[in-house]
């Protein structure tokens, strides 16, 4: 019978962890709220037996908030391989800057890198400014959506480079289901002359303990154009382990 071996681990700063530990509580009910946050992730799936694999996902991001101001930057890393022959890897870097105009209005300007060695695109780099707005926010349930423009370059894995202007929709869903368990679901579009680009995670996260918590998290990548041979769409599931901070 084949066997298989399931791990999930986390790795998460030593030196964070003590630094946070080390603060002093008195002071933190009395000086405002600490306008960094930072994330870690990491998951890893091991099999064994008839079939030798092994997948391993990780991301961190980290923001800023302050006045009207919100700045997050974010990155990830797939990589998947079979009998040692890698089967995916992908990698994804983004930059964006909030400016809350209203309560309910907001500004963005936004840039994106992406990197897949088995989708139709080498590499990408889109450009975007836009107008964003909360149309649900209440304590349970925050909805978020955007519209803007901006330009991409992109590289064909022959070397071809295709430049465009695009345009960008995008929607942020967040359903707080109780104190330790939350679901968000997040869809991201850029579409041009060459090719549409569609991105869509839904993740369901259950605190364990304290800033630990447990990821559960589905991922779609499309490109409508794609060089023969190569499938427009790829999909993604991982379970994973966060530490915020």
């Amino acid at each position: 019978m084949p066997r298989a071996a399931l791990f999930v681990i986390a790795f998460v700063l030593a030196s964070a962890a003590q630094a946070r530990q080390g603060a002093t509580p008195g002071a933190a009910a009395t000086e405002e709220a600490d306008p960094w946050l930072f994330k870690i992730l990491l998951g890893y799936l091991a099999t064994s037996g008839n079939t030798n694999s092994s997948s391993l996902n990780s991301g961190f991001s980290v923001s800023y908030g302050k006045g009207h101001w919100l700045h997050s930057l974010e990155a990830s890393a797939i990589k998947s391989s079979e009998e040692d022959t890698t089967t995916a890897e992908a990698y994804g870097l983004g930059w964006k800057s909030e400016y809350n105009v209203t309560k309910s209005d907001f500004l963005f300007g936004r840039v994106n890198w992406r990197k897949d060695r088995f989708s139709g695109y080498d590499r990408q780099l889109s450009e975007t400014v836009g107008y964003g707005r909360r149309l649900i926010d209440r304590p349970a349930h925050v909805l978020n959506v955007e519209i803007g423009a901006g330009a991409r370059q992109a590289e064909l894995p022959d070397g071809t480079m295709e430049r465009e202007l695009i345009t960008r929709g995008g929607l942020s869903y967040e359903w707080t289901l109780s104190e330790t368990a939350r679901f968000t679901q997040v869809l991201a579009v850029e579409s041009g002359p060459d090719n549409t680009w569609l991105e869509s995670g839904s993740a369901l996260k259950a605190t364990i303990a304290g800033d630990l918590a447990l990821v559960a998290s589905y991922t779609v990548k499309h490109n409508s154009s794609v060089p023969e041979g190569r499938r427009n769409t790829d999909r993604f599931t991982a379970l994973s382990l966060e530490y915020a901070f």
